[in-house]
């Protein structure tokens, strides 16, 4: 398997558009619920694939269901993340540590090891996702120690996921059924966690989602869209360096928060995005 110039133009376009439906997420004033909606309309999007596409192969049947517990622990630790500390502290140390647990766990799982080239190309997008994220400051209240451990435990969260859907998608013999049977069920369960918490303030919780729903179907075919690449990208190139890309999606928020949200773009993203490109050159050059 190479990651040859059609893959890396698709993992692209997927990173942009997850990007695209964070960047909506992050526009919106109640990120938490903006978040489970677009997770949970999932279902509406992938229900008529999965009728058209039929379910993935059998042998993929173990890998979807450990993937669903997995995502569930995957929005648990987030909640718990973001609870504690800031979004500027959490979200980059998940996204940009990830690649590297990846690349580790694809050596000794799947036997796919990555030569110095991609090393350097994975540690160079990683350490650039974590400046871009902690470009706009950390900010010091919360419990920062709790929400360190919840953010490291997570990175390796999303690194087991991407793990067991790389193994899974390659199992089921077409990636989309398999990617639209994922979404069927693992949002479900996040909506509903965020609906409960919610459940002495449900009228005003009722009157966003019934204001939000068209924006967050947009992000829901996004988020879909940008899942189903990655995994598609997977059955054609080594998973570490498909999670890696799959990163950037981090400086296209950037530019979308720059261009969209009046965001400031400052040395240390620009020093960030600078580490991300020369990762992308390196991982396509391995």
């Amino acid at each position: 398997m190479a990651l040859d110039g059609a893959v890396l133009a698709a993992v692209l376009l997927g990173a942009l558009l997850h990007a695209s439906w964070n960047a909506l997420i992050k526009s919106g004033s109640d990120k938490s619920l903006d978040t489970a909606l677009i997770h949970g309309l999932g279902i509406v999007v992938a229900l008529p694939l999965v009728a058209a596409t039929g379910l993935p192969a059998r042998a993929s049947w173990p890998f979807l269901g450990a993937s669903i517990v997995v995502h569930l622990g995957y929005y648990l630790a987030l909640v718990g993340a973001y609870k504690h500390g800031d979004l500027g502290l959490t979200y980059p140390v998940m996204r940009g540590l990830a690649p590297p647990l990846v690349a580790l766990a694809s050596a000794a799982v799947i036997g796919e090891r990555l030569g110095a080239t991609a090393w350097a190309g994975v540690l160079a997008v990683s350490l650039g996702v974590i400046a871009i994220g902690l470009s706009r400051g950390i900010v010091g209240g919360g419990q920062r120690g709790t929400a360190l451990r919840y953010a490291l435990a997570n990175a390796a969260i999303i690194a087991l996921y991407t793990i067991v859907d790389g193994l899974g998608v390659r199992a089921s013999g077409n990636a989309l059924a398999y990617v639209a049977t994922l979404f069927v069920f693992e949002g479900m369960p996040y909506l509903a966690l965020v609906l409960w918490r919610r459940r002495a303030r449900m009228q005003a919780t009722l009157a966003h989602v019934r204001a939000r729903w068209p924006l967050a179907l947009a992000g829901t075919a996004a988020s879909f869209g940008s899942y189903a690449i990655a995994l598609w990208a997977m059955t054609k190139a080594p998973v570490a360096l498909v999670a890696a890309l799959r990163e950037t999606s981090v400086l296209f928020a950037a530019l979308l928060g720059a261009l969209w949200l009046k965001e400031g773009f400052g040395a240390l993203r620009l020093g960030g995005t600078a580490l991300v490109l020369a990762g992308v050159m390196a991982l396509r050059l391995a």
